[in-house]
């Protein structure tokens, strides 16, 4: 069981500080991030300390076929979460494989932007698209509906690769990142987030498993 460190914001390696922080060679003194090599439940368990009261959130329930492929968390030691990440990879008839990633985090992480494709431009939060008009999909958490916007990801690495929408729950932003672009359909309104933190024993029939995607 173990969790390696790195930066939120890009994949550069991370060394410990005098205080016992973190810094990364691009962005300095960072909240380090917790990642498993292998998604397992061991692991995913470890995840869950790290996070604390942070909601980790995943699609719920899986669909047939579909496992934990990844997940991550943004958090110091002896500290509540900042962020949190999921992902979910199965197949879909039109689509083929897809990755689901679903991201809860503190404005100003930038770990969402990062999965997103455009955190390389320094931005770590989503722009005024968020909000304006419409919510082109809505998803539940508990009881509660959560609009989504579609973010462009125009520009960035592999901007043709994956689909963006961001929301608010909580008082945090909500990314769901979904690749290929083209499975952006299979977000509906009936879409359910659960916060797994609070699941409890129903966790050990989750199916973990790889590969990882690459981010």
């Amino acid at each position: 069981m173990s969790l390696s460190v790195g930066c939120p914001r890009c994949p550069a390696p991370v060394a410990e500080t005098g205080d016992g922080g973190w810094a990364c060679p691009e962005h300095g003194v960072v909240v380090p991030l917790w990642r498993p090599d292998a998604a397992s439940y061991d692991d995913f368990a470890a995840h869950l300390g790290h996070a604390g009261s942070f909601p980790t959130y995943l699609p719920w329930p899986l669909g047939p076929g579909w496992i934990v492929t990844d997940f991550a968390v943004v958090a110091a030691d002896g500290r509540d979460g900042r962020a949190t990440m999921t992902c979910v990879s199965g197949t879909s008839a039109l689509d083929g494989p897809v990755d689901v990633l679903v991201i809860s985090e503190e404005a100003g992480t930038g770990l969402g932007a990062r999965l997103a494709g455009f955190g390389a431009d320094g931005r770590v939060d989503p722009g005024e698209e968020v909000g304006d008009g419409p919510a082109t999909v809505k998803v539940r958490i508990g009881s509660f509906p959560v609009g989504l916007w579609p973010v462009s990801v125009s520009g960035s690495e592999g901007e043709w690769d994956r689909s963006v929408v961001v929301g608010e729950a909580e008082g945090r932003w909500l990314w769901i990142v979904l690749r290929p672009a083209s499975a952006i359909l299979l977000l509906r309104d009936d879409w359910i987030l659960r916060d797994v933190s609070e699941t409890g024993p129903q966790l050990v029939a989750l199916p973990f498993g790889g590969p990882a995607p690459p981010w």
